[in-house]
């Protein structure tokens, strides 16, 4: 009788792997959001690439969502890939991705373009009655999600409308979870606080992201990241690149708000704010590159020496072998070059600092990050682009009479310049896009003083 209730427990164990499957998207199902409603535990959900213009849920379900790179490794399916969340079936859940269900690690989303996104109305857990518009990329909530290989990108987290207190994650919003967030790019977000990422009462792994040109903090500051308190165990955020962030109160790069948060091999550099540039608040921070200076074992406050196109370190950059020395941290070591970092990590196996170092470094899709321009955000009625998304088409125009914007650029996702065009108080100028490739690109109006960046969407 014991022999028989172990085999039965076994085939029990067994039963969701025997029945997990694989559903293609769009050979099997047209959308995401109905493969996953058919979609039972354990399941991986392959989408082919496009643009996909849904708002996503998981409803619960611990399932993989990726797309093609995580068969091929190509960086070039996650950019052509994309999830728009852009055309919501509701002004209110306008978030690309909710997880929102008590989601553990199981439930991953892996290799997407996220994008268009304008966040989910959504009570505070800790202020019932308080609404907040959070989440413009992705919104977590409870859940445990595993966040890896995306582009995060161009969300937004700015609406306070009717009932709304404040908004904030435009890239991503966690609240009362434990995230895994992994080998991400998340830039171009916006948010009342938190552009790129927010962390309300949460545990969260934070490992090899590049968070770069993410703005707001306008009502709590936090223009890269924005963490208020944790969960049982500490914010781990460990060999990130938190880059050129802008926050229009402090913590350009980081607001930390009485949050236990353990930094370590970090580059946090060339964010701007009204005060604290860098880093707002207190946090345990060791082995960091850090504008400006910050107490702690290791940190140097050097010039990172990024490539003048990626975030890639440079051979001469002091942030190369500074990292945690314990072996722990240690870069991959190339088998062809024993005793030396694999790429895109460099010199030695001693830990680099930034998104490019420690064990879980890869090489990550490149988008526009030049770190010798200003990027600015603006108001619509300055410089504008529409339609966006444009089919045919778009139109650039400018209300400045003063500015003198000599040279436009149209770059793709990843980084390639497509076009360029010669102007002068332009007003009203006429791009023809119809031979592009679907996707995102960027328009990067430049003059003596300065560079502004809009980002277009074509369908």
């Amino acid at each position: 009788m014991k022999y028989y209730i172990t085999s039965l427990f076994l085939i029990i164990i067994f039963i969701p792997a025997l029945f997990s499957q694989t559903i293609h998207v769009p050979q099997d199902y047209q959308t995401i959001q109905t493969a996953i409603d058919a979609a039972i535990e354990n399941d991986t959900i392959l989408v082919d690439y496009g643009s996909y213009y849904e708002n996503i849920n998981f409803k619960g379900k611990n399932i993989v969502v990726c797309s093609n790179y995580a068969i091929s490794g190509n960086q070039d399916d996650i950019s052509s890939t994309i999830i728009n969340g852009s055309m919501p079936q509701h002004e209110d859940t306008a978030s690309c991705v909710l997880i929102v269900s008590g989601e553990d690690s199981t439930a991953v989303l892996q290799g997407f373009t996220i994008t268009g996104g304008t966040g989910t109305k959504w009570e505070d857990e800790h202020g019932p009655g308080n609404y907040y518009t959070e989440g413009g990329g992705i919104l977590i909530q409870q859940s445990s999600p595993t966040i890896k290989n995306n582009i995060i990108t161009a969300n937004e987290a700015i609406n306070e409308e009717g009932s709304i207190l404040s908004a904030g994650g435009g890239g991503i919003r966690c609240g009362d979870g434990n995230p895994h967030i992994i080998n991400n790019v998340i830039s171009y977000n916006q948010g009342l606080y938190g552009g790129g990422i927010v962390m309300n009462y949460s545990d969260a792994t934070i490992k090899n992201n590049i968070i770069f040109g993410n703005s707001g903090g306008d009502d709590y500051g936090g223009g890269g990241l924005w963490f208020l308190q944790n969960g049982e165990s500490p914010i781990i955020v460990e060999n990130n690149t938190i880059a050129y962030n802008h926050s229009k109160k402090g913590g350009g790069g980081l607001r930390l708000w009485s949050s236990d948060v353990q930094m370590t091999n970090n580059i946090v550099w060339g964010n701007t704010a009204t005060f604290s540039s860098q880093i707002q608040g207190s946090g345990d921070l060791t082995y960091c590159c850090v504008e400006g200076g910050f107490d702690g074992d290791g940190n140097i406050d050097t010039d990172p020496g990024f490539s003048e196109t990626s975030f890639i370190l440079t051979d001469t950059s002091p942030c190369i072998d500074a990292g945690n020395p314990d072996a722990f941290y240690n870069d991959p070591e190339d088998p062809l070059n024993p005793g030396f970092a694999l790429y895109p990590a460099n010199g030695e196996l001693i830990n680099d600092m930034g998104a490019y170092g420690g064990p879980g470094c890869i090489e990550l899709s490149q988008i526009i990050t030049s770190r010798n321009e200003e990027i600015q955000r603006i108001e619509d009625d300055y410089i504008r682009v529409f339609p966006n998304p444009a089919h045919n088409y778009i139109i650039l125009s400018s209300n400045s009479q003063t500015d003198n914007y000599t040279e436009t650029e149209l770059i793709n996702i990843r980084g390639e310049l497509i076009m360029t065009f010669r102007t002068q108080h332009f007003n009203d100028l006429k791009i023809d896009i119809t031979n592009l490739e679907n996707g995102i690109y960027f328009l990067k109006c430049k003059n003596t003083k300065k560079c502004i960046t809009k980002r277009i969407i074509k369908i």
